[in-house]
């Protein structure tokens, strides 16, 4: 009886072995291909800003290319889903943001995805918006803002990234908090809502700091206060929304990356090894808090438990502001 439970024990062991032994053999193999990243952003918004950022380094780390490729469309939907139907095999990456992952399984009758089609890699950084409104418009704080709204309701228009997406609802959460009256215009991305600001076709955008920075150091637009809870890190100067007088106000939006359902623990495990490293070094990251991104990192599982706790507390915002798209 003794003999037969060694020889169990130890075949057991043979196999736990190989396992291990294919598991690290997988992970030191890989890549052995080009990585394609899909971003679910048109270029030049904060999406593909950040994405660009980190896709250099991680070939670099990696040895082989990560090729971006923009796929826009429906509030980030259509290249999450792109992603979700991709092959599980360490190949395909897909940026993942507030928007595709927390708010829009509210928003969308019909996703065409599932939280589980996807499998967390890592949260890059949290990422605060900001209240920027053309020069044209005569205020210089959230108050003055609020008061030249209320004297010309339903006048003054403000550009999002999409339907659904983050600064729409931080739009939303706004006229909530404010009992203001403020038109959406929707665009396709946050780079053209940003040329739609600069261009004075909308008069205010709660934006992604990427793409804002460069034109208000230009002093192109005129940022007011950062929508988070704390002050942010690139623009300590500004206050926060609830510092202005909107109080309770506090929208911020995350970037991380996923992969395909599926795709081998041991590949999930040394992207996000090699993704901590990238963004944890000074140079990166001073880099990063300058373009308004707050670098976070951690494992899989961090990230897995971070993407549930926003997708409920993100629920009663959408109900609130009875934002639905069939």
């Amino acid at each position: 009886m003794i003999r037969h439970q060694k020889l169990i024990l130890a075949a057991a062991c043979v196999i736990a072995a190989q396992w291990f032994g294919a598991g690290l053999a997988l992970a030191q193999a890989y890549p052995s291909k080009t990585i394609r990243f899909i971003v679910p952003w048109p270029p030049g918004g904060g999406a593909d800003i950040m994405s660009r950022l980190v896709n250099q380094p991680l070939g670099d780390a990696l040895g082989q290319q990560v090729i971006i490729d923009n796929r826009g469309g429906a509030a980030g939907n259509i290249g999450a889903e792109l992603a979700a139907k991709s092959p599980p095999d360490g190949y395909t990456i897909v940026f993942a943001y507030s928007g595709t992952h927390s708010i829009n399984p509210h928003i969308y009758r019909k996703m065409p995805f599932k939280d589980s089609d996807l499998a967390p890699i890592i949260q890059l950084a949290s990422v605060p918006q900001i209240v920027v409104v053309h020069p044209s418009l005569p205020v210089k704080s959230v108050k003055e803002l609020i008061a030249i709204i209320k004297a010309r309701p339903g006048q003054l228009t403000y550009a999002s990234s999409g339907n659904g997406a983050i600064n729409h609802l931080a739009g939303e959460l706004f006229k909530l908090k404010t009992g203001s009256q403020i038109i959406h215009v929707p665009y396709k991305g946050g780079g053209p809502a940003a040329v739609a600001l600069l261009s004075g076709e909308v008069g205010m955008i709660f934006g992604e700091p990427a793409s804002m920075i460069g034109f208000l150091k230009a002093g192109k637009l005129r940022a007011l206060a950062v929508t988070s809870g704390k002050r942010a890190l690139s623009l300590p100067e500004l206050p926060t929304m609830a510092e202005a007088g909107v109080v309770g106000y506090d929208v911020t939006s995350w970037n991380g990356i996923l992969a395909p359902a599926g795709t081998p623990r041991e590949i999930i495990g040394r992207l996000n090894t090699e993704l901590n490293k990238i963004i944890a070094a000074p140079a990166m990251r001073d880099r990063m808090i300058g373009l308004g991104y707050e670098p976070v990192g951690g494992t899989p599982e961090d990230f897995a438990k971070f993407i549930q706790s926003e997708l409920a507390k993100w629920a009663p915002v959408v109900k609130a502001a009875n934002v639905r798209i069939d």
